[in-house]
């Protein structure tokens, strides 16, 4: 039987995204970086993890699928083929949080959730709990 393991997200500013994804959801964060994947990326002529081309956003209770920010050269053209939903009790104060994040507002429903978009344009549902 599988299990969800890792959700993959393309992207031109990984870091970027990744802080976004991180304060977005609770209980992630972008993975610490140890020495040895400093000098890993040095080794690959990456001298600032800012430049890192994969960045990974991860439950801190190890529980839970992690989220990676991979860079791609191509823009992102149409709507996303797989989207992810988050939910909430507070969904006005939730949204606000989001904008102040960099997100954007798409689309409210009658059913009380709405599209969101990323820094990067990619669309998720902000779904009443």
């Amino acid at each position: 039987m599988a299990r969800l393991r890792d959700i993959v997200v393309d992207c031109h500013r990984p870091s970027a995204l990744a802080r976004f994804w991180a304060e977005l959801l609770d209980g992630y964060e972008v993975a610490p970086y140890d020495a040895a994947e400093v000098e890993r990326l040095r080794g690959l002529g990456i001298l600032d993890v800012e430049d890192d081309p994969s960045v990974l956003v991860q439950p801190r209770s190890g529980v839970g699928p992690r989220l990676f920010f991979t860079l791609v050269p191509e823009s992102k053209v149409v709507k996303n083929r797989v989207h992810m939903d988050v939910d909430t009790a507070d969904v006005e104060g939730e949204l606000a949080r989001i904008v102040s994040l960099g997100g954007r507002e798409l689309q409210r429903f009658d059913d009380g959730h709405v599209i969101m978009a990323d820094l990067e344009g990619n669309e998720f549902c902000v779904m009443p709990a």
